[in-house]
């Protein structure tokens, strides 16, 4: 790695965190009206700028649907807003008079936070909204792919808090992330927490790097539509959330399970909807194109891709329209690539005798 531009020296990283304490010994003197002045004056500037955030993270990294990006943008920092700003988060927040104990909060300390590329705005602004309502600076480390719609949102943040009255060091990031970076940002003894959004070894790597750390990392989300459901609104609702910024948030179903007495009904009404059902031909290509060559992992080249464009890559012609790719399947596990979490619209498809066999193959899911 010698040489690279974008290798991070230690010292680059160290002055980042001795910035960040500055601001930290600065928080502790703050009363929580002074907070909560930033926190509102932070998360005004964010949402004021959701939809040019949006642009820009689709425009870097060519993944996602703008109008989506738009609303997860609104979720971040409105909605966001709204259910932290009555929290009390300096001085006393509890005294029990009956037990005798008073309960004080004090920040954490100097919070590193890593991002993905598949909520990079939003992520960004969600992460510093929270860590300037707790006084904790933070530092970014953003995922390479999308580290200028990134900054844009850390700088917006960071923008309106020191004009609201913050530290000038509340916010800060690394210029030009990479995963070496990252590594040495996490494993700094002037971390306190890790904040790691991203994929599953990026994950193991912050909960192993001997601080405490929250992760959130993949997901495997199994929907199961059992024959007394009201198939139509479980269908529309299962496209509805499928679709949304083309698959890319974790917590979006992978999989769709039901009852073989209404899978035909499910079926049709999904093919109403824009969902086109591949042959088993087409399915033993899109495995290909889906996962690595090498084991059951992700592809990240499909991630966040249309339906269409996915058919493409694997050389698949689907209608113009398609809105989700779905592949019927047998089993779960590495010898069915698509049973696994795939951040696109990719849909796994299964048919189970009864809701005993549909809960459990959502459990293996």
């Amino acid at each position: 790695m010698t040489g690279n531009k974008h290798q991070i020296p230690a010292p680059v990283i160290a002055g980042l965190i001795n910035n960040a304490h500055k601001a930290l010994q600065e928080f502790m003197n703050y009363n929580q009206e002074q907070v909560d002045a930033i926190v509102r004056a932070a998360a005004l500037a964010g949402l004021d700028k959701h939809m040019e955030l949006a642009k820009l993270a689709v425009a870097e990294t060519e993944r996602g649907i703008y109008e989506d990006k738009a609303v997860k943008n609104i979720f971040a920092t409105e909605y966001i807003y709204h259910d932290i700003k009555y929290i009390k988060t300096v001085g006393v927040i509890k005294e029990v008079d009956e037990e005798g104990y008073l309960e004080i909060a004090e920040p954490a300390g100097v919070i590193a936070a890593l991002t993905p590329v598949t909520n990079p705005t939003a992520t960004t602004l969600f992460k510093g909204l929270i860590a300037l309502k707790t006084r904790n600076p933070i530092i970014f480390s953003f995922h390479p792919s999308a580290r200028r719609c990134s900054t844009a949102a850390a700088q917006i943040l960071r923008d309106a808090a020191v004009k609201a009255g913050a530290p000038e060091h509340c916010i800060q990031w690394i210029e030009e992330p990479s995963i070496e970076a990252a590594q040495v940002l996490i494993r700094h003894p002037g971390i306190s927490l890790i904040l790691a959004t991203g994929g599953e070894r990026m994950v193991q790597a912050a909960y192993s790097a001997g601080r405490p750390a929250l992760g959130v990392g993949p997901g495997n989300v199994p929907c199961y539509i059992e024959s007394t459901a009201q198939v139509r609104r479980a269908v529309h609702d299962l496209v509805m959330s499928k679709t949304f910024d083309n698959g890319m948030i974790c917590a979006s179903e992978q999989a769709v399970i039901c009852d073989r007495k209404t899978a035909g009904l499910v079926a049709s009404l999904m093919q109403d909807l824009g969902c086109y059902f591949l042959s088993p031909e087409q399915i033993e290509r899109l495995e290909h194109i889906c996962t690595c060559k090498e084991g059951c992992t992700l592809n990240p080249d499909i991630v966040g891709r249309s339906a269409v464009e996915i058919a493409g890559m694997a050389g698949i012609t689907v209608p113009a329209n398609t809105q989700i790719l779905v592949a019927r399947q047998d089993g779960v596990g590495p010898d069915y690539p698509l049973s696994r979490e795939k951040l696109s619209p990719v849909l796994a498809f299964y048919e189970v005798t009864d809701h005993r066999e549909g809960i459990v193959l959502s459990q293996k899911v």
